[in-house]
């Protein structure tokens, strides 16, 4: 590991590409997925979709 002054890289607070391109390839999957959402909870039964309701509550409504 080089000690004293960085002679090279990327300036501080430049975003790296692959992250960046991953952020967004992952935001248009998750996008797509959330349209689907609706559809895919009609063809669960009632019991299933209650259970799901009951792990994703902790995620939109705070504590007590």
């Amino acid at each position: 590991m080089a000690r004293g002054v960085k002679t090279g890289g990327r300036q501080k607070g430049t975003s790296n590409k692959v992250t960046t391109d991953l952020r967004q390839l992952l935001k248009e999957f998750v996008t797509g997925e959330l349209n689907k959402v609706d559809s895919l909870l009609e063809q669960v039964e009632a019991k299933d979709r209650l259970e799901l309701l009951v792990k994703l509550l902790p995620y939109t409504l705070p504590r007590f």
